[in-house]
């Protein structure tokens, strides 16, 4: 990467809905300090007392992005702030962001990190997603109708047709817990039940949608929908199938994958077109995902974009909770 064409500007970059993404911030701190880029690490959150926040060099509080309020208030912190890269980390931000991205960029010259629009709509519904997938020819599950007197496989799997985080999300077993979570699940989408070892890439590709890296990891336990225990697996088969996914869907910035590998292949299950919560365990097994995204931020890599499996195959990451403690006064007391 070229060190010197980055450090000529300052590089403020944005993260939104900041929140718990204290490794992730603390990475990127790290990357720049390594690279001696001048510039800062802001982030943004619609909650109180966002951890993340006492971790950033600068934090403000900013409405919900249901808000009317929302495109304005955001342009305002990018021009005070004077933003080059605006990094989105929650599903529900991405197609807002994709709808405006042209009156946000326009206005404040920061770009977005964030494939196109045609491919956020693709995403943020898992039966577009689905119909993409075989449409390209993936592996994926076989999207199924609700028959109360259907002659079903079981077990089968519900989740909601844009949920995220694994909430809602159910293996059926059997006709009756079907017939309960068709109500109980609104705009849900019906799908085989796949088993087999999970795994999630994490993958950043160039604005042309060129991979930059791709890192397969094994997801041995998660909480709340995110991994909290993984295995990094330089698989050589699983790259070479992410590589051809890039080349089809033709992301920008990074994108997630989820999938289930078995005696059948490696079905893809989800695509999530942004930053994965678990992506820290990627950058701490070495892929320098974060020098990459400044590397985005000031219009590199040239061509050719350079594509880099630099990571620790085998290592196990096991992830837990930290504190961030505020006295009365509102200082931080201890970190």
């Amino acid at each position: 990467m070229k060190h010197c064409a980055i450090q000529k500007q300052e590089k403020n970059l944005l993260f939104l809905s900041a929140g718990r993404r204290v490794e992730l911030v603390r990475l990127f701190r790290q990357a720049r300090d390594r690279l001696g880029i001048s510039g800062s690490i802001v982030t943004v959150d619609a909650g109180e007392d966002a951890p993340a926040a006492f971790f950033s060099d600068r934090h403000h509080p900013i409405s919900r992005v249901t808000a009317e309020t929302y495109v304005k208030e955001l342009i305002h912190i990018c021009l005070l702030e004077r933003i080059s890269l605006i990094i989105p980390t929650i599903d529900t931000e991405l197609l807002p962001l994709a709808l405006n991205r042209q009156q946000i960029e326009r206005e404040t010259g920061a770009r977005i990190l964030l494939s196109s629009t045609e491919l956020i709509q693709s995403c943020r519904n898992k039966y577009h997603t689905a119909r993409l997938l075989e449409e390209k020819g993936f592996l994926t599950p076989r999207t199924l109708s609700y028959d109360p007197r259907g002659e079903y496989e079981f077990p089968l799997f519900i989740k909601p047709m844009d949920g995220s985080s694994s909430i809602n999300a159910f293996p059926v077993k059997n006709q009756e817990e079907l017939d309960f979570f068709v109500r109980y699940i609104p705009g849900y989408i019906l799908q085989e039940y796949v088993e087999g070892r999970e795994y999630t890439v994490d993958i950043l590709a160039d604005f042309r949608g060129m991979p930059l890296y791709i890192v397969p990891r094994e997801r041995l336990a998660t909480r709340s929908g995110e991994i909290s225990k993984g295995r990094i697996a330089k698989d050589p088969e699983i790259i070479g199938l992410m590589k051809e996914l890039t080349k089809a869907i033709e992301p920008a910035g990074p994108i997630t994958v989820q999938g289930i590998r078995n005696h059948d292949g490696f079905h893809i299950i989800e695509i999530n077109p942004r930053l994965g919560g678990g992506a820290p365990m990627s950058i701490a097994a070495g892929a320098r995902i974060p020098e990459k995204i400044y590397g985005l931020a000031a219009g590199l890599p040239a061509e050719p974009p350079i594509y880099d499996e630099d990571y620790e195959d085998g290592l196990r990451i096991l992830r837990f909770d930290a504190s961030v403690c505020i006295d009365g006064e509102g200082r931080v007391r201890h970190v």
